[in-house]
């Protein structure tokens, strides 16, 4: 609606939509495309530059599967996930994952994998939702 051509793929969509989405990114008409877990495996698109992850999935495994959407043939690209407080259980495996790729791990994910308490926010509720460790971006 504010003029970026982005598609998406999710529950609500017949198989058709979701194949002729796919196909549309696939083929470049449509350079953006959003996505629930639907699509979260099985898709095979090359040359895909960026995944952001608005929230972390359920397992790690899932998470791999995600961001390894930059990483198909030897191609390279960046995958942004927000990482927030209600992920922390996931913390110590995901710096392990990430120091095992050579990826850079955020100070406040270390602190967050050795068991420390998030920095006080100000936020509470929902309105911290969405907030995390990607862009530059504290968790909270």
């Amino acid at each position: 609606m504010d003029g970026w051509p982005a598609l998406s793929i999710h529950g609500d969509k017949s198989q058709a939509e979701r194949d002729w989405v796919l196909a549309e990114f696939k083929a470049g008409k449509s350079p953006i495309m959003t996505a629930t877990d639907v699509a979260a495996r099985g898709l095979d698109v090359k040359d895909v530059k960026y995944v952001v992850n608005y929230d972390f999935p359920g397992s790690l495994e899932d998470y791999v599967h995600r961001i390894g959407r930059t990483g198909r043939a030897g191609a390279t690209g960046t995958a942004y996930t927000f990482f927030t407080a209600a992920n922390a259980r996931f913390a110590k495996e995901l710096i392990g994952i990430l120091e095992e790729a050579k990826q850079k791990v955020s100070p406040d994910l270390a602190s967050m994998g050795r068991g420390a308490p998030p920095p006080p926010s100000g936020l509470g509720g929902f309105r911290d939702r969405g907030r995390g460790l990607g862009g530059g971006r504290t968790w909270s």
